[in-house]
């Protein structure tokens, strides 16, 4: 077989050719998820393309991918499983309706193109010997319903009470059989037919499994691609020996699942994060390679860590009490307003390295007493390592060598991110107002302020003190050239909240400081009792000084060794 061969294939087609072999749905594959909605969706399609279908029309379905198995008897399914799992359901809820017939030629006929594509036949009879050897199984590893699909296809039957999506979609399929047949007694048959010989699939048939990843990567436009943390969950899978383990490591997935769209990160971040562990631990600051590359070194050793499936909900539980603005983990204070003031600056900060010190502080000094100061004092040093470094060196690349360091440093007990202010820092302060990390400066400055004593709106926004929308009869004195200059300084903005900022429009001054009043932002308070009603240059060049000094204190105060 060539690397990549591209079909076009009926479903009888494509079913009936596995006679000897199965479909499988692999163990690192998110779990059937189709709900009658969605088999509605596809019931009403087929049905209707049906009654309106003339002479060689086909109704396309889409494309699959496949590849190889070890199992030279078996093909993974890569893409597509979805319809694949749905049509399977469609085509045994007609065999089903046949069996509960009288037979003649037709319903013989149609019985007898129906069994190949779900079972093994008798290669001389063309008869099913044995419904247990179906065409299709799934491995999900976190799927607790794969013997009710396999059982359906086997015996037709399912139970009612069950609220598993299998059963729920077989007995809407089989329904709609049962009614469409009664509505429409002349044209069932032809329907199963159609089914069968006109709807077309284009099988992408793959000789390995990253091959047939990347065409799903490339392909999928119905859904989330396979993720990293697909293929991790089977090779966890795989290290259970035995159906209780298996079973256990199910629901602590199902679990780290949700505590990781609770926390709004995804489980390949979380995978991510745990790997600066890994590498601080082993004291690797070398260039970071890919989240799969890295776990499936030396055998994915890596996944088979004892502590793996508790240290994964531990660092789950974390992000989502930060990311949730929660202080509490495991029921004792772990997180200070302190600490929460300057996770909100780091949130603001334009890459994201900064969370896999914060991954790697957590896991190493979590259970320390001291935690809750210590950490708070982590991320302002932190905060002003990251700020700075961009200020002088406004590139992802100028941090990255430092976080890996600094990782290792945190393993080993040490104080991380040591970095020295140039003598020209104070000016590169006001040159950086336009700078990705201006927002969060902004912030930072206003997190300053002695009286704020609140976390400030995770929404804030920007609020030109002389407005954007410069008005030549709100200004005496300025011309449209000074605004430009002036508009952008760090000493003609303020973060406030959406809805002052609405309210305090592009209007003078003297009117803005009203609204600015309904503020709990200190800054913008302090700005509403100033004591004139015109903004001026002089005003904005004076804040602009006092916003680099604060700035740079901060800087310096918490960078020293």
């Amino acid at each position: 077989m060539p690397e990549l061969n591209v079909t076009r294939k009926n479903i009888e087609k494509l079913f009936s050719e596995m006679q000897g072999k199965i479909f499988v749905v692999p163990d690192y594959q998110r779990p059937y998820k189709w709900d009658v909605e969605k088999c509605e969706t596809l019931w009403n399609d087929i049905t209707t393309f049906f009654s309106d279908k003339k002479d060689g029309d086909e109704y396309f379905l889409g494309t699959i991918v496949t590849c190889e198995s070890d199992n030279k008897n078996e093909i993974d399914i890569i893409d597509g499983q979805q319809r694949i799992t749905s049509l399977f359901l469609l085509l045994r809820a007609f065999y089903k309706k046949l069996e509960g017939m009288k037979e003649d030629d037709n319903i013989i006929g149609l019985k007898n193109q129906i069994a190949p594509c779900i079972w093994n036949v008798n290669e001389i009879s063309g008869k099913v010997t044995d419904m247990s050897q179906i065409h299709i199984k799934s491995r999900v590893a976190t799927e607790n319903n794969n013997d009710i699909f396999h059982s359906i296809l086997k015996t037709g039957s399912s139970i009612d009470d069950n609220e598993d999506v299998y059963t729920k979609n077989y007995s809407f399929f089989f329904s709609k059989c049962e009614e469409y047949a009664k509505d429409n007694p002349t044209y069932w048959q032809p329907l199963c037919v159609t089914i069968l010989k006109k709807c077309i699939v284009l099988p992408i048939e793959c000789k390995n499994i990253d091959i047939a990843l990347t065409i799903f990567s490339t392909l999928n436009d119905r859904g989330l691609p396979l993720s990293d943390s697909d293929i991790f969950k089977a090779q966890i899978y795989r290290n259970q020996l035995n159906p209780v383990e298996r079973q256990a490591f199910a629901t602590k997935w199902k679990d780290l699942t949700e505590t990781a769209e609770d926390a709004c990160i995804s489980l390949d971040d979380l995978f991510r994060y745990y790997t600066h562990f890994i590498r601080a631990k082993s004291q690797d600051k070398s260039k970071e390679i890919g989240l799969r590359k890295f776990y499936s070194a030396d055998k994915w050793t890596k996944l088979k860590y004892s502590e793996l499936m508790s240290d994964l909900p531990n660092l789950a539980d974390f992000w989502f009490t930060i990311n949730s603005g929660k202080t509490v983990i495991n029921d004792i204070e772990k997180i200070s307003l302190e600490s929460q003031k300057y996770l909100h600056c780091l949130q603001c900060y334009p890459n994201e390295y900064w969370k896999y010190i914060v991954s790697v502080y957590y896991y190493v000094n979590s259970e320390k007493t001291e935690f809750i100061d210590s950490f708070s004092a982590l991320l302002k040093r932190l905060t002003a390592y990251l700020y700075s470094k961009f200020i002088e060196k406004p590139t992802v690349n100028a941090i990255k060598d430092d976080i890996y360091q600094g990782c290792i440093d945190i393993f080993n007990n040490k104080l991380p991110l040591s970095f020295s202010l140039n003598s020209e820092f104070k000016s590169q302060i006001s040159a950086t107002r336009s700078f990705k990390t201006a927002k969060g400066m902004i912030l930072l400055h206003a997190y300053q302020n002695k009286n704020q004593t609140t976390l400030i709106p995770e929404k804030f926004e920007i609020e030109h003190i002389f407005p954007r929308n410069w008005q030549n009869t709100n200004y005496n004195g300025w011309e449209k050239t000074d605004a430009q200059i002036y508009l952008e300084k760090f000493g003609n903005k303020t973060a406030i909240e959406k809805k002052i900022n609405i309210q305090a429009g592009n209007g003078y001054f003297g009117k803005k400081k009203a609204k600015y009043r309904d503020s709990k932002i200190s800054n913008v308070l302090d700005l509403s009792s100033f004591s004139k009603n015109d903004w001026v240059k002089e005003d904005i060049e004076l804040r602009d000084s006092q916003f680099v000094e604060t700035i740079y204190s901060f800087f310096t105060e918490n960078m020293k060794e």
